[in-house]
């Protein structure tokens, strides 16, 4: 299952996570989003060397103008405290897998 992340916890779950994070960008109104969610539980519990994590664009506006977020939902590939890859849009779960490695 993903971590609900803010802006309060971003530094400390994504960009000094050890590990591979996937961080999705959503909205609760937003209906790719939402089918997005149950694609992204599966991924996680197959993937559990890989943090997934879920940023709500209204509650965090900061973090969505300084990723650029434009539309959602976006997914982002971070390694090592950098975005390393990104895709917009509902994404299958091996969209997901070629994403992250």
């Amino acid at each position: 299952m993903a971590l609900e992340i803010n802006k309060s916890n971003f530094s400390a779950e994504v960009l000094e996570a050890k590990e591979t994070v996937l961080a999705d960008f959503w909205a609760p109104w937003c209906g790719p989003c939402r089918m997005q969610a149950p694609v992204l539980d599966k991924f996680a519990e197959a993937n559990p060397d890989i943090k997934v994590v879920k940023i709500n664009v209204d509650d965090n506006q900061e973090l969505a103008m300084q990723f650029k977020i434009t539309s959602i939902p976006s997914l982002i590939v971070f390694k090592n405290g950098k975005a390393v890859n990104c895709a917009v849009g509902l994404q299958s779960k091996g969209a997901l897998e070629d994403l992250v490695r």
